[in-house]
C-alpha cells in the first residue's frame, strides 16, 4: 500500500508528517484519507489545553483561530502523506484564509472533526474547503490556501 492510499494516521504518524509539536499540534488523528483529495481530522478538546487558562477564565472557549489552524493541519497532513516520505516534515505556509465563519463555541469535552476537501491544486499550492464539526453540527468553516515549502537552511 503506498502512502497516498493510507486511510488513517495516528498521532505518531501525524508527527512524522507535520513539524508541529505541543502545544501547537492541534490534531490527534486523521482518518478517511483519500489521496490528497479529502480527509477528516479529530481533536479531543480537554480543559488541560494551555489556551483555556486565558480564553476565557470561567467560560473556556477554544479560540476560532485555532480551529482554522487545526483544519489547516489536517489538510497539511493529508497533502504531505499523499506526496510520500521525502516530503515529511516540510513546512506548510498559509497563503490565504477566506470565508471563515464561526457558528458555535467549542468547549472542553467536545470532539471536533475537521473535514477537509481539496478545491484546487497547482504545483506546491493547495486550496481546501474546510468544516469543523461537533456532534455532526458545523462549528466553523473556512477556505484555506497553503504552500508546501522546504525548511529554511541554517
Amino acid at each position: 500500500m503506498s502512502n497516498s492510499q493510507l486511510q488513517s494516521a495516528d498521532i505518531v504518524r501525524i508527527m512524522e508528517l507535520l513539524p508541529h509539536r505541543y502545544p501547537f499540534l492541534l490534531v490527534d488523528r486523521i482518518t478517511e484519507m483519500n489521496k490528497d483529495i479529502s480527509a477528516v481530522g479529530h481533536k479531543n478538546v480537554t480543559i488541560n489545553e494551555p489556551f483555556f487558562a486565558g480564553h476565557f477564565p470561567g467560560a473556556p472557549v477554544m479560540p476560532g483561530v485555532l480551529l482554522v489552524e487545526a483544519m489547516a493541519q489536517t489538510a497539511g497532513g493529508l497533502v504531505v502523506n499523499s506526496l510520500g516520505k521525502e516530503h515529511e516534515g516540510k513546512l506548510v505556509y498559509f497563503m490565504s484564509i477566506d470565508k471563515a465563519r464561526f457558528r458555535r463555541p467549542v468547549t472542553p469535552g467536545d470532539v471536533v472533526e475537521f473535514h477537509v476537501q481539496q478545491i484546487q491544486k497547482r504545483s506546491k499550492v493547495w486550496k481546501f474547503g474546510c468544516k469543523a464539526k461537533v456532534n455532526g453540527k458545523n462549528v466553523a468553516e473556512a477556505e484555506i490556501t497553503a504552500m508546501l515549502m522546504d525548511r529554511p537552511k541554517g
